[in-house]
């Protein structure tokens, strides 16, 4: 006896998949961030200053068009030297938040700030992950109490590819 395969699918058993971006804040009242200054006083307002010198965090800034701030969000929390980065969440939380820039930043507790091969590395895997999906990375910060480095300050491009 042969069987015939149904082409019905109980609609129950498929999930639905929706996107929305709701913000409390007016686009008028979004602060602008047009400088590396401006952007490291902003993190700095999110940061955990009891674990800035403890533990390795890695931050997006998620701006519009007009680099008016949608959010800050915590990509990721790591130990004294390193941090994962999960390039799905990070473009993930991008989309969903219907941003066109951001800026990268995280800490180095012990407090230098020259940026590792490994920080330049997945700064480049970035980019070029960003560039596919038509977002500007505008900056990456490496943040301390005491200052910040500016990749883009600093004549790296950010334009790798």
């Amino acid at each position: 006896m042969i069987m015939e395969k149904s082409n019905e699918f109980d609609v129950n058993h498929v999930s639905e998949v929706e996107l929305i971006y709701r913000s409390p804040v007016k686009p008028s009242q979004r602060p602008v961030v047009k400088s590396s200054k401006a952007a490291y006083d902003l993190f700095m307002t999110s940061w955990d200053q009891g674990k800035i010198e403890l533990q390795e965090h890695f931050k997006v800034l998620l701006l519009n068009r007009a680099c008016r701030v949608l959010g800050i969000f915590t990509l990721s929390e790591g130990g004294m030297e390193s941090t994962v980065i999960d390039k799905k969440l990070l473009f993930a939380t991008i989309l969903k938040s219907n941003a066109s820039k951001i800026i990268l930043a995280h800490n180095h507790p012990a407090g230098g700030l020259v940026p590792s091969v490994a920080d330049v590395t997945l700064t480049k895997a970035l980019v070029l992950g960003a560039k596919t999906l038509d977002i500007k990375i505008e900056d990456h910060l490496i943040v301390t109490r005491e200052g910040y480095y500016s990749f883009t300050d600093n004549g790296i491009s950010l334009n790798f590819i």
